[in-house]
């Protein structure tokens, strides 16, 4: 079962997009996919369609209790007509609370999410982190077992990305393991010369980690604010090419 993180601490590169076009991707080949959302703007959790959840992470970190995420995994509102329906441990601005209450915590501030996720039993399962380097993401990358690294193509995404690099590398010096890198996707590509030129420095810095791209597309945008997987926006312009390149880099994330 490889848990993967999805982080940035820079906002807006669209983790939650790249979350959620993977959680589509593996959804439709059959696999049992379970989201984490982590980030207490919740994007993940209404981007599955699921408002008002009774539980969340906030209750499970809680708890100290291992295995506590079980109990406020919910299925997601996504329709069933594409392979299966991804799970969701939802997230509630809440968990801004929460982090400031970690930082207290002198034992196990750092593993309490691992902790809850104690046997989750998912084919699949996506840590959708906030935009920051604070404790809840750290808590995502110490509960994981690989993390890929979402970016744009702007001036300064380069030094973003070698910030979370570090930070990955500091983790798995503490966790006695190692936490893949296992590549770094641009989101949000344009066709423009700006676009295309900052790619391909990200490219050229990351050689050997720089994953295949995803495109700005209005069917992304569409299928985010309508709750929807993409499958379910086949017939729209640019849909299918953006169903194609999530396709490619679950198999990449995966392999």
């Amino acid at each position: 079962m490889p848990v993967i993180a999805i982080a940035n601490q820079k906002g807006g590169v669209g983790k939650t997009t790249v979350t959620l076009g993977l959680a589509a991707a593996a959804s439709k080949d059959g696999r049992r996919v379970l989201v984490i959302d982590l980030d207490p703007q919740a994007n993940a959790t209404s981007g599955l369609a699921v408002w008002d959840a009774e539980r969340t992470v906030d209750d499970a970190m809680a708890e100290e209790r291992p295995g506590s995420l079980r109990d406020v995994v919910t299925r997601s509102g996504w329709p069933d007509g594409h392979g299966r329906v991804p799970d969701v441990a939802p997230s509630t601005p809440d968990l801004a609370g929460r982090e400031i209450q970690l930082a207290t915590d002198p034992l196990g501030a750092q593993t309490r999410l691992k902790s809850a996720a104690q046997g989750i039993g998912h084919d699949v399962v996506l840590i959708d982190c906030p935009p920051s380097l604070g404790l809840l993401t750290i808590n995502g990358l110490f509960a994981a077992d690989k993390v890929l690294v979402v970016t744009e193509a702007a001036a300064w995404s380069s030094d973003g990305v070698a910030q979370i690099m570090r930070t990955a590398a500091r983790i798995s010096d503490r966790r006695h393991d190692e936490l893949e890198v296992v590549g770094v996707v641009t989101n949000k590509l344009t066709r423009t010369r700006d676009g295309e030129y900052w790619h391909q420095q990200l490219v050229e810095t990351y050689d050997g980690l720089s994953l295949p791209p995803v495109r700005q597309r209005a069917a992304i945008a569409e299928a985010s604010a309508q709750s929807l997987p993409l499958h379910e926006l086949g017939n729209r312009p640019g849909a299918q090419e953006a169903i194609d390149e999530f396709d490619v880099l679950l198999a990449r994330v995966l392999a």
